[in-house]
């Protein structure tokens, strides 16, 4: 990606659907025999490798229109989700919760090493334990069965992991009587499962709070269903905004979703508009410091640290960033630093002094967010910044190159020489 910075960014854009509401409601289609059809899907490289693992279990994985999809698991013919698959997109261990209670068994890959750190899925398989299911850890597969039926049981989470409530929830809908799930995570993605699920018949109460309920043993049928818009690339393109000082309306932002991020721009000095399901980001005076520290929802999310560090880069004063999620979720700090940044690490907490004076720099991208970063602040930064591996952005925000130069963004892909 090559970015010419220094143009404020004007307009009105539309985001996407949710890559993150969308991957776990896609692994749902495999608890019905019944066609799934899904509306709003972003058109993700994440998307497509669900679609390809779905395919790979015999289901019928198809686009249906320019943004649906309808998925139909008449019949489950493998019950291996590959390390190919699972190393490039972590979502897809959320099929051993569907496999497990559909067909009694399951083998999905151990999801391997991860850029952003240490993401375990031991909160998974004591839940899946916890509902009767018998697993071994073999050859980095986790192998899965159960002699019967999964049986309903109470889970605590020992954090509230996003990953293991969704998968969790998918498995408990088609357990034997009823599943308490203690310390759940509240994410809007783990409330717009259960919304997927209840309109294919399951019974689930108390989403959004830190105890879910469900009532399993329904057989559940197919559904229509559309996804929420993604508050990440909302979010994103609200740190886009306010980095250039700019004036951008996103007619389809969840800004309800958002209001963590909504404060700490109000704090930062930038104006926003929120009404409903709209908003508006301004900005003409200087940006100032904050404090700012990552929380699981609805606290400020990791997802948007690396775009609101870049932001800040541009603050008159020094902010401090702590990160309480991913202990690696630093590593675009070192590109930002190349273009000039001003930021000193320790541990989980970044101090940002600025402002800094952001330079055009060929830069590297490490991880889907990190990409992002550098994309905000090469729109911030004068002269050309070049950012390499942007294949990671393909992961999570659909053409947003397109997006972006339609708000007057000079903003270019070419491809890389090798």
């Amino acid at each position: 990606m090559i970015i010419h910075g220094g143009a404020p960014l004007r307009g009105t854009v539309r985001i996407s659907g949710s890559k993150n509401a969308t991957l776990p409601i896609m692994m749902a289609s495999l608890l019905t025999a019944e066609p799934l059809k899904l509306r709003n899907v972003p058109r993700l490289r994440d998307v497509e490798t669900s679609l390809g693992l779905l395919r790979g279990l015999g289901a019928s994985a198809e686009w249906t229109g320019e943004h649906e999809v309808t998925l139909q698991a008449a019949n489950i013919t493998s019950h291996d989700a590959p390390y190919e698959l699972v190393k490039t997109m972590r979502a897809s261990f959320c099929v051993l919760g569907p496999l497990l209670a559909r067909t009694g068994r399951a083998r999905v890959s151990t999801p391997g090493g991860c850029a952003i750190g240490a993401r375990p899925v031991n909160l998974h398989i004591a839940g899946m334990r916890a509902l009767g299911a018998r697993i071994q850890i073999r050859h980095g597969y986790v192998e899965a069965h159960v002699d019967h039926k999964l049986e309903g049981g109470r889970i605590w989470l020992d954090n509230p992991s996003v990953g293991a409530t969704e998968n969790i929830m998918m498995a408990a809908v088609l357990a034997h009587g009823h599943t308490t799930i203690e310390n759940a995570a509240r994410e809007p993605e783990v409330q717009e499962l259960a919304r997927a699920l209840t309109a294919m018949g399951a019974h689930i109460r108390g989403s959004g709070t830190h105890v879910i309920e469900i009532e399993g043993g329904q057989k559940l049928h197919g559904a229509e269903h559309e996804i929420i818009a993604d508050r990440i690339e909302a979010g994103s393109i609200m740190a886009a905004a306010a980095i250039t000082g700019g004036e951008v309306e996103i007619p389809n932002a969840p800004t309800h979703q958002l209001e963590a991020v909504i404060v700490k721009l109000r704090e930062a000095g930038v104006y926003v508009q929120a009404n409903g399901d709209g908003v508006m980001v301004a900005r003409e005076g200087k940006i100032k410091p904050v404090e700012l520290r990552t929380l699981p929802y609805p606290g400020f999310p990791t997802d948007l640290q690396a775009q609101m560090m870049a932001v800040l880069t541009q603050a008159h004063g020094t902010s401090v960033i702590t990160e309480t999620i991913f202990e690696n979720r630093f590593m675009h700090a070192l590109e930002l630093m190349r273009m000039g940044a001003d930021i000193l690490m320790k541990g989980p907490t970044a101090v940002v002094r600025g402002p800094a004076k952001l330079l055009g720099a060929p830069v590297m991208a490490t991880d889907l967010r990190a990409s992002m970063s550098l994309i905000v602040a090469a729109l911030g930064a004068e002269n050309t910044t070049e950012i390499s591996r942007v294949y990671h952005l393909d992961r999570g925000y659909e053409a947003l190159d397109k997006k972006l130069a339609a708000l007057g963004a000079q903003i270019e892909r070419v491809k890389e020489e090798v």
